[in-house]
């Protein structure tokens, strides 16, 4: 493990030099890791009326050191600039070099840190090494501008939205959620930091894996449509779903077909992959323990080569009571009280089916360079988190061999 991570400590230092100018970034070993990613899920909206407002945009702060005002100077980690999350988190810190903003859409992001390594054989390079133990962690809020966090007006310092302290296990996988407990409520934002396990389960190659995550906050749902955050297309999550919901799974065997085939999508699913009833997923901000992550195989083509596919998928989020087959909603229907939803995974989340109601993220399905094969399909591990009006996908990728060119 040593090696692997003095290897990926060199990519890191070659990647800083080539996107900055040669800079030259000095790293501080951490004994005992535990590895860290953090996602900001507070979704707001700016207009010229509430610009000076307080907006949820942070600056982490990981073990803060203080003056004898008490005025904190710094800290051991600090994490700046954290803004909203992006739909999709990719399964390697794709925003290093290639970012021209400074807002962060999750850490450790566009930081350059200390990363994980592959750990049996799960690339942790989206995932911060920190210390382990108990570490304070603050989040404080800052106005939104390109400003670092410490270059500030004294008086733009010092609010602190959660102030809190945390164990980390040397070694364990952490993903941290800043979350809202009651909506529209400032005061009920809270951490939630989920113990990741999927780096000890014995997972298939040949299968892709997805769990499900409902982190909506209390009363999103039942608060007037209108007043609610609102996304930037219409689609069958933004006005929330019910606490309890059940989910199925329909597969599909070309992502590359004409979009116009793909409205009439029931009679395109693949034979036995179509609306199958896979899990049901409850609205749970307090618990920090992993949910069991369900399986689909990774070429449920029987007709492809086992070396790429084309497959995509849908997910189908129904009320108890409703399922695929006796589905009374249209695809435009977005004011049914919470009970039905749909997620689209095909290509890079930028192509949309079912006219208007879906809301659409990056197939699940990795297809990349790989030894000979150009492009080659690998299986990943996945995890959906709905937070009130939206779908995240995050997505965990394998090892796989390096292209041969």
């Amino acid at each position: 493990m040593k090696k692997q991570l003095l290897l990926l400590t060199s990519l890191i230092t070659a990647s800083v030099l080539l996107f900055t100018g040669c800079v030259k970034v000095d790293y501080t070993k951490i004994n005992d890791p535990a590895y860290l990613r953090v996602f900001n899920n507070l979704p707001y909206q700016l207009s010229m009326d509430v610009k000076d407002a307080k907006v949820p945009y942070f600056c982490m702060i990981i073990n803060p050191t203080f003056d004898g005002a008490g005025k904190v100077t710094g800290g051991q980690i600090i994490g700046d600039f954290l803004d909203v999350r992006d739909r999709y988190a990719p399964p390697y810190p794709s925003h290093i070099g290639s970012s021209t903003s400074v807002n962060n859409p999750e850490y450790p992001g566009k930081e350059n840190v200390l990363v994980g390594p592959i750990v049996n054989g799960y690339d942790l390079s989206s995932w911060a090494q920190v210390p382990s133990g108990k570490l304070r962690v603050m989040f404080l809020y800052r106005p939104k501008n390109s400003v670092p966090y410490f270059k500030l007006d004294a008086s733009l310092q010092g609010d602190a939205m959660v102030d809190t302290t945390l164990e980390f296990s040397a070694r364990e996988v952490y993903t941290m959620h800043l979350l809202q407990e009651k909506y529209t409520d400032a005061k009920s934002n809270k951490l939630l930091l989920r113990h990741e396990n999927f780096i000890k389960l014995p997972l298939s190659d040949s299968l892709n894996y997805v769990n499900f995550y409902n982190y909506s906050s209390q009363g999103f749902l039942e608060y007037d449509d209108d007043k609610k955050t609102q996304p930037n297309r219409l689609n069958s999550f933004m006005y929330g779903v019910k606490d309890r919901m059940d989910v199925y799974l329909t597969l599909y065997p070309d992502q590359d077909e004409d979009p116009a085939i793909r409205y009439n999508l029931q009679a395109r699913a693949l034979p036995g992959y179509r609306g199958n009833y896979v899990t049901t997923v409850e609205r749970n901000i307090t618990s920090n323990a992993p949910n069991p992550y369900i399986s689909f195989p990774l070429f449920p083509n029987k007709a492809e080569n086992r070396i790429t596919t084309k497959s995509w998928q849908i997910f189908d989020f129904f009320a108890p009571g409703y399922t695929p087959s006796n589905n009374p909603f249209f695809a435009s229907d977005y004011r049914n009280n919470g009970n039905w939803s749909q997620l689209n995974c095909l290509k890079d989340g930028a192509v949309y089916v079912q006219q208007y109601s879906a809301l659409s993220v990056p197939n699940t399905v990795i297809n990349i360079h790989s030894g000979k094969n150009n492009p080659q399909s690998f299986a990943s591990v996945n995890t959906i988190e709905i937070v009130n009006g939206a779908a995240y996908l995050m997505t965990i990728q394998r090892k796989y061999p390096a292209p041969e060119y």
